[in-house]
């Protein structure tokens, strides 16, 4: 499947709040998933493999690292069972190699095309993300708009915006990706 997303993720302390307001404004919450995300290494974009009790796929994306919202073209593969998931992740650690591992708590929200992810990602903190997801990069702006009133909404602010991935921001400078 592939898809075009244009995403801001920030730091946050207050997902209490943030739960609060995405209740309010008649989000569908569809669950606490606690999540592994396995890196391997690729010569461009990112791929990683997700193991969770709610979510489980294969995904591969180039997103460029800056703060604010950014594009990802993304080419997504659900897997049916976490035995599937993790035969695969053997295969490709095997293939490719691990870069890094995340594990995460994630809530999960949705607004029509819009998915919202309260995280707490350990060793690094809590974060709130917004993904406003379109079949393709025409939809850009309207995407963006969504992005940005959501942005408003949950009262984030650009200070609090972070540039790269959870897996760049658990590796030394000299390891993240470009």
């Amino acid at each position: 499947m592939q898809k075009h997303l244009v995403e801001i993720k920030a730091r946050t302390q207050d997902h209490h709040h943030l739960r609060a307001t995405l209740t309010q404004a008649g989000a569908d919450f569809r669950g606490t998933d606690h999540q592994i995300d396995r890196y391997f290494r690729v010569p461009e974009g990112r791929l990683k493999l997700r193991i969770g009790n709610i979510e489980r796929s294969l995904i591969f994306y180039r997103r460029p690292n800056q703060a604010g919202p950014k594009d990802s073209s993304v080419s997504l593969t659900v897997l049916e069972t976490e035995r599937e998931a993790v035969s695969l992740a053997r295969t490709l650690e095997r293939a490719l190699g691990l870069w890094v591992t995340v594990d995460k708590q994630r809530e999960i929200y949705f607004i029509d095309n819009v998915k919202f992810h309260l995280d707490t990602v350990a060793g690094l903190g809590t974060f709130v993300e917004i993904e406003a997801i379109g079949d393709a990069e025409a939809e850009r702006g309207r995407l963006l708009e969504q992005v940005d009133r959501y942005r408003k909404l949950l009262d984030i602010a650009e200070a609090d915006f972070v540039s790269g991935s959870y897996s760049d921001l658990l590796l030394p400078p000299a390891d993240r990706a470009a």
